[in-house]
């Protein structure tokens, strides 16, 4: 008999799931990997200013769970969440204008888990889902190792065309639509209430489910906030609603949430179940004292404060680092401003020499699920503080001043 470990060939392992073989890497980690040198000024990364984490009232809050409740912050926990942090996040959706109890919510590791628990409970391979053009890289890995059909739905500079959802969406017969509509990423665009409530007209005239993703939200500078899509008529009983912690308190702790209708939910939280069975139990705790001890909307005046005076700094320096003929964006809020160089430029094939003048942004291409626009660029404004923005400018102009358009 021959001994297979003595045997002169073997057959090779099988090969990746065609899912994996097809979906690429984020081309923004991948230059976050690239720019993580301490000297340079990164205009590429939605990283939120560590600076401004507070660091003392998070340990505060471990501190308490690990000696006054060890044993139950160090134990399993139930899948759909912490039943504090549950009511916890539940009484601050309600405030914000949307009637939300607990039982209504699942916790997740990341709001992007949550987006991944609603793509599995959801999608079949083929299934079309529609999302802005641009729109968030993250969603559009999920949907790819989904085996989803991606269409992209044409924008313009007030975010999202209505009009245009409702002729794609009768013409292609789409199960999901996926939108960021406070502060996108990239764009950093805000959709209208008017435009809110078409988009829900829409998808109850064509039956699609809608995933309103908001990150972003509770970081406005200027003027009123917009309900929720998941509020206007019609979006009620088909909108799945994702926030997240990551840009409120830390993104470090890895904790999201997710609202929706109570079948979706609990699809959900059997997807959640075959993930990882919860999200950190200490951390939930941990999240969960926070915000019965901690005042987190003081803290966030002073992030707002900070993040206006940075993007105030970016949008200030624009026009001298970029090259004549640019346009962009003054987002009410968020983290990123979408510029557009001249015509014939191609912000990813200049990228290489910008990094060697120790600055960096993100090429806006990879963004697009349709045709790309290669002179398109997101700029993070709130990692850095207004001095290191203004030298990150004058690097970019420096780096700029002597392109020339490729086409």
């Amino acid at each position: 008999m021959t001994d297979p470990a003595q045997s002169p060939s073997t057959v090779p392992a099988p090969g990746l799931a065609s899912r994996a073989a097809r979906t690429g890497s984020s081309p923004v980690r991948d230059i976050l990997a690239l720019t993580a040198r301490p000297e340079v000024i990164s205009f590429a990364g939605g990283l939120p200013a560590p600076e401004l984490f507070d660091a003392v009232g998070i340990a505060d809050a471990f501190r308490h769970v690990l000696t006054e409740q060890p044993r139950r912050a160090l134990q399993y926990s139930p899948t759909d969440g912490d039943p504090e942090l549950r009511a916890a996040v539940a009484g601050r959706v309600s405030a914000r204008g949307l009637t939300t109890a607990a039982d209504d919510l699942i916790v997740t590791t990341g709001s992007q888990q949550g987006l991944t628990l609603l793509t599995t409970a959801l999608l079949e391979p083929g299934d079309v889902v529609l999302v802005e053009d641009p729109c968030y890289l993250a969603a559009l890995q999920i949907f790819s190792l989904a085996g989803a059909r991606v269409v992209p739905v044409p924008t313009d500079d007030e975010g999202l065309v209505p009009e245009a959802l409702d002729e794609i969406a009768a013409r292609v017969g789409p199960k999901l639509l996926y939108l960021v509509p406070t502060f996108q990423n990239p764009t950093g665009r805000t959709l209208s209430a008017e435009r809110r409530a078409a988009v829900a007209a829409v998808a109850a005239r064509r039956g699609l489910w809608i995933a309103e993703d908001d990150p972003y939200g509770e970081l406005r500078f200027e003027g009123e906030p917009v309900p929720w899509i998941a509020s206007f008529p019609g979006a009620e009983d088909r909108t799945a609603l994702l926030g997240s912690f990551s840009k409120v308190m830390a993104p470090g702790l890895r904790l999201g949430w997710l609202r929706a209708p109570a079948g979706l939910r609990r699809a959900c939280v059997i997807a959640k179940q075959a993930a990882d069975l919860h999200s950190s139990t200490v951390d939930q705790a941990a999240a969960a004292r926070y915000l019965a001890v901690a005042d987190l909307d003081a803290h966030l005046v002073r992030v707002r404060e900070a993040y206006r005076a940075r993007r105030d700094t970016l949008l200030g320096g624009l026009g001298d680092a970029l090259p004549v003929g640019s346009r962009w964006n003054r987002p009410a809020g968020g983290m990123f401003v979408w510029a557009t160089l001249p015509e014939g430029y191609d912000a990813a094939a200049l990228l290489p020499g910008v990094v060697r003048h120790d600055v960096a942004y993100v090429p806006g291409a990879p963004f697009f699920a349709g045709t790309p626009d290669a002179t398109a660029m997101r700029l993070s404004f709130v990692t850095h503080p207004p001095e290191e923005i203004g030298e990150g400018l004058v690097r970019l102009g420096a780096a700029l001043r002597d392109a020339r358009p490729t086409g």
